[in-house]
């Protein structure tokens, strides 16, 4: 077991196998935060925890987690050690939007597992954070969930869902000690979107959206998009009348 700075917390990475999550994972060791690295795979996580170790020289554990195993969750989190006091939840699936269309276990499988399972995790994590009086919980979210489209609204459907439900939570815990801050990265260049066509000025790295974070972390916000430019243009998507909206193809 390497080292780890002296009175840095523990950080749990829920989803870090995927970019943004070894990102994020990344960025936080940079500061000299150990880790809890957790995935349905751990073995895959080992060559990034040894690297991780290597480069920062912290303490970096690899956990098996299935957010869809709601009845582990508890046990899960009570397994730690040491517990964590900033919990990040980069759980996701994009899916196949006509796929939900046509297969409800299609379209339940991505509601779940962008909804309940991390709605459900954090609540849990939530309940140990309280019992000690402090703690930060991230919740990475998407601009899919600022306004149900054609193109994806199953899987906006779902982040819409978990969008709300992280500002109910901040709202509830907002005198307890606890933050909830919520990420809407918008596009970002990962495996999960290799082959689609996006555009430039709205696609960021998973650095970047690990950047974001962390900053956001430091300055106590609440919502963050990781890209300035979302907020503008789901402002304007949300004001767009319902008969001008159904006409608009996005």
């Amino acid at each position: 077991m390497t080292a780890s700075v002296a009175g840095k917390d523990p950080v749990l990475v829920l989803g870090a196998m995927s970019d943004i999550g070894r990102a994020i994972a990344q960025a936080y060791a940079a500061e000299g935060h150990p880790l809890h690295l957790a995935a349905r795979h751990p073995e895959r996580l080992e060559t990034e925890a040894e690297d991780i170790r290597i480069r920062h020289n912290v303490a970096v554990a690899t956990h098996a987690f299935d957010v869809l195993d709601l009845e582990g969750h508890g046990p899960f989190l009570d397994g730690l050690d040491p517990a964590p006091s900033v919990v990040v939840c980069v759980v996701g699936l994009l899916g196949d939007q006509q796929r939900s269309v046509e297969d409800p276990a299609a379209a339940e499988l991505v509601m779940r597992t962008n909804y309940i399972g991390p709605s459900l995790i954090l609540e849990a994590a939530a309940k140990r954070l309280e019992r000690r009086g402090q703690g930060v919980l991230i919740g990475v979210s998407s601009v899919a969930g600022d306004r149900g489209r054609g193109s994806n609204y199953v899987y906006g459907s779902a982040k819409a869902g978990f969008t709300a439900y992280l500002s109910g939570l901040r709202a509830r815990l907002c005198k307890s000690g606890l933050r909830v801050i919520t990420v809407k990265p918008g596009f970002v260049d990962t495996r999960m979107t290799e082959g689609m066509d996006l555009p430039k000025r709205l696609t960021a790295q998973p650095e970047e959206v690990a950047k974001a974070v962390i900053a956001a972390h430091r300055q106590g916000r609440d919502v963050i998009y990781v890209r300035p430019i979302w907020r503008m243009i789901m402002t304007a998507i949300r004001v767009l009348p319902e008969p001008v909206f159904k006409r608009v193809k996005i």
